[in-house]
């Protein structure tokens, strides 16, 4: 039986925090389905620079990726009653409630666990948000 794992973000600026969440995430199962968010559904930031489906691509480029696609545009929750899931992993350091991820799936019938992918070691730039404050003190 194939063990469906699923993660998503945003994916902004592709960095080494986003390989490390996705290769934790495809550890823990054996296919891989991220879900990139759409510039729409991104309200807890800065809206994304680079557009959807540039991000999709490129999460869809990486090894450890079997599938990539967009979200929803208007329920987050759509594609992963579609992929229907075994889990769902969020990142280390994701802003996610999993108590309210919890209670939303229980809500709908989706029955699968949630997990955290494990914090990055090392030093360097680990957020969009990070790379580009670095790109601004230098360039701007």
């Amino acid at each position: 039986m194939v063990r469906r794992v699923v993660a998503q973000g945003t994916f902004d600026l592709l960095h080494p925090g986003h390989v490390h969440y996705l290769e934790d995430a495809a550890a823990m199962g054996d296919h891989l389905t991220v879900i990139v968010a759409r510039r729409t559904n991104v309200t807890h930031k800065p809206e994304p620079i680079v557009p959807g489906e540039q991000r999709r691509r490129m999460i869809e480029a990486l090894e450890v990726v079997d599938r990539a696609i967009l979200g929803h545009e208007e329920d987050i929750f759509v594609p992963i009653e579609r992929i229907d899931p075994d889990m769902i992993v969020l990142g280390f350091d994701q802003h996610h409630d999993d108590a309210a991820i919890e209670a939303a799936l229980r809500d709908r019938g989706i029955d699968c666990e949630l997990a955290r992918a494990s914090p990055m070691d090392g030093e360097g730039l680990l957020s969009s948000g990070q790379i580009v404050d670095r790109i601004c003190e230098r360039r701007c």
